[in-house]
């Protein structure tokens, strides 16, 4: 099954008006972000999954990821996304620990981001698949092989992220 994450600014707003279930890790602790919006084995006390996340999703339960993505809260609105949209990142601040360490999708990652020392929101956008096992073989190419082998184009990651961004910054009703 895919893994699907919804990014949002406060995912509370959301889970206070669904009813869910709470995903549980294989550790026996909540999962940070998972939830099931079907029926799933619970407990009913704590609305917390009685079987791992792994074990549900072989019996074909289907997880959500709700994540808190602070980032919207500093945007202020269309304007400004815009502008920011517009604005070159400083792209060398990836290759510092006590910076990537604060962002979200690439805390932790530190080495892989001076390996690959992406200088565009395509490379960076390779860089997050990389990130995961399944592409984690590509680590050691060069950009042109990586970026052929996503059919990564600026356009398309232009547009993709611009749909993205602004379906992240619509009001939860």
């Amino acid at each position: 099954m895919p893994d699907i994450d919804i990014d949002f600014a406060d995912r509370s707003v959301l889970l206070d008006k669904i009813e869910h279930r709470v995903a549980k890790l294989d550790t026996g602790k909540k999962h940070n972000t998972g939830v099931y919006v079907t029926e799933c084995p619970h407990n009913p006390v704590d609305n917390l999954s009685t079987i791992d996340y792994k074990t549900a999703e072989d019996r074909g339960y289907f997880k959500l990821d709700f994540l808190n993505v602070t980032i919207y809260n500093d945007v202020k609105g269309e304007a400004h996304l815009q502008q920011l949209m517009h604005k070159e990142p400083q792209w060398q601040l990836l290759e510092h620990d006590d910076f990537t360490n604060l962002l979200f999708h690439v805390s932790g990652h530190g080495e892989i981001l001076r390996t690959l020392q992406p200088d565009s929101i395509e490379k960076l956008a390779a860089v997050l698949a990389i990130i995961r096992p399944a592409k984690r073989y590509l680590l050691n190419k060069d950009w042109q092989t990586i970026l052929k082998k996503f059919g990564l184009s600026q356009k398309t990651i232009a547009i993709t992220l611009k749909k993205h961004t602004l379906l992240h910054m619509q009001p939860v009703l």
